[in-house]
């Protein structure tokens, strides 16, 4: 479906000033509509060719406090034959016009009202009002004070008021009339309150008759009140009540044009709206206090980790055997990469880490551990790989430390000229491929992973295979290997390519 950024600039010669208003007009209107019990619709003027304008439906809204009259979405479509003669009116008067209309499956006649939308004077677009009245049912209390509000707000429109041009944000998180609604007089007095709203005013310990009253002399923190009628535009915001009560507050002004007042406008009344979001800003507090008791536990097991990571250390110092030795530090190694997995995750948010947070600083200490003036070995990293749970990072880190290992052991003996190792990472599809790539010496051209049994294949095997269900494969590389991955081909030796497939189902992007 086109948006009405997309049919308004194919359609229409409106400014993207004018575009902009309309924009915001359709931000607010959901309120609009629920205050008029009735669906809505935006109607811009397009010139189908020379002296021809039709006028052409670029939004919609149906309300939340009546049933919507249309079953289907009129974006998009022209003006019914019975609509014209009113939009007409309206566009070229500048006067909100009263009128009925036919509208295909609706029975009997459908009232419209429709509103010129002015922006800096001039009027580009008409909006319409469209509702069926129920014969024999006479309107409540409730009903007549929401559609004089709407009524002003109408009028607001008419002479450019509304939407207001100010106001910076969405208001998608604010109430809805339906949460609670309490209409103000110019002196921010109370006029009429929802039965909703009553109910909110209850749960801040205000139960005494609020008519006629200021909610700070009812004890009401109305901070959005008094902020949005010195400033002639609306106010989202949350304040703290009695009672610990917590309440999302949304105040409109109601404005008129009086050039007696400063700026030519002047304040007549707004409409409050509350929602209680107590309960909701509980359980935010709650979850970020979970989140950061995780984010301690995976630090502290990192500390843990490293401290054990030192005892070792000790250890091997007093070893006199050469293998023991190497075993120790091998074993120093693999606990020093799962401790950078929980260092990642105990910086960041939730359970899910950033790959590639983890495969650079692997990248560094494999550089720092592994090369040596008498072998210089280069490793650089391609792609990102998308954000991985815990329970997959934590072994892929272990399963890229064995092979970078494996490469510089195994690809460029001490002595050699050295090389470079690449990995490229890419998160396609619910499936995380890593290809492990280097310009050394090359594994036997007969060479199977799955026959290897050195310590550190048969752990990349196993955690592959069995802990992550995913797949390895090991050989030697190919020319179209090296052209991918921006290598040199090796001038002496194939090289070796790694390539490892898991499962990871939908991870997030970065």
């Amino acid at each position: 479906m086109a948006t009405l950024a997309e049919l308004t600039r194919q359609n229409t010669v409106l400014s993207k000033e004018e575009v902009g208003h309309l924009q915001r007009l359709v931000a607010d209107w959901g309120m609009l509509a629920d205050f008029c019990f009735a669906d809505m619709l935006l109607h811009v003027r397009a010139l189908e060719g020379p002296g021809d304008a039709r006028w052409l439906v670029v939004d919609q809204v149906r309300p939340a406090t009546a049933q919507t009259l249309h079953i289907r979405d009129w974006i998009g479509s022209w003006e019914r034959d019975s609509d014209r003669p009113l939009l007409n009116e309206a566009y070229e008067g500048g006067e909100v016009i009263e009128g009925v209309v036919d509208i295909d499956g609706v029975a009997g006649p459908v009232q419209m009202t429709a509103i010129p939308v002015r922006h800096e004077g001039r009027v580009i677009a008409v909006l319409t009002r469209e509702w069926s009245e129920q014969k024999g049912r006479q309107p409540g209390l409730l009903e007549r004070t929401y559609l004089s509000i709407f009524a002003r707000f109408a009028s607001m429109i008419s002479a450019g008021l509304f939407p207001f041009s100010g106001r910076q944000g969405s208001i998608t998180a604010a109430p809805r009339v339906g949460d609670g609604a309490i209409v103000l007089d110019a002196g921010a007095r109370v006029q009429f309150a929802s039965p909703n709203a009553v109910s909110a005013l209850h749960r801040v310990g205000i139960t005494a008759n609020v008519l006629g009253l200021g909610l700070a002399e009812l004890g009401f923190n109305d901070a959005a009140v008094r902020s949005a009628f010195d400033r002639c535009e609306p106010v989202l915001e949350e304040s703290d009540q009695p009672s610990d009560i917590t309440m999302l507050e949304y105040c409109i002004p109601i404005l008129e044009h009086d050039q007696a007042a400063p700026g030519g406008i002047t304040v007549t009344g707004g409409v409050l709206l509350l929602r209680d979001v107590t309960e909701l800003r509980r359980r935010d507090r709650l979850l970020l206090s979970k989140d950061a008791t995780i984010r301690e536990i995976h630090h502290r097991v990192k500390n843990n980790l490293q401290t054990i990571s030192s005892l070792l250390r000790l250890q091997a110092r007093r070893l006199t055997s050469d293998e023991a030795k190497a075993a120790v530090n091998e074993s120093v190694r693999r606990i020093r990469t799962i401790a950078l997995v929980h260092e990642t995750l105990s910086r960041e948010p939730g359970d899910d880490v950033a790959f590639i947070e983890i495969v650079r600083p692997l990248l560094r200490l494999a550089e720092e551990g592994y090369q040596s003036p008498d072998r210089p070995v280069r490793f650089t990293v391609q792609g990102d790989g998308g954000k991985l749970p815990a329970t997959i990072a934590t072994p892929l880190s272990v399963v890229l430390t064995e092979l970078l290992q494996n490469a510089v052991d195994h690809e460029f003996p001490l002595g050699s000229t050295g090389g470079q190792v690449k990995v490229v990472l890419a998160n396609q599809a619910g499936t995380l491929r890593i290809r492990v790539i280097d310009d050394g010496l090359g594994v036997p051209a007969d060479f199977e992973i799955s026959s290897a049994n050195g310590l550190g294949l048969t752990i990349v095997r196993t955690l592959v295979t069995t802990e992550l269900g995913g797949t390895i494969e090991m050989r030697q590389g190919r020319n179209e290997d090296f052209a991918d991955a921006g290598i040199t081909p090796p001038a002496r030796g194939t090289g070796t390519v790694v390539d490892l497939t898991v499962p990871i189902g939908e991870s997030e992007p970065l």
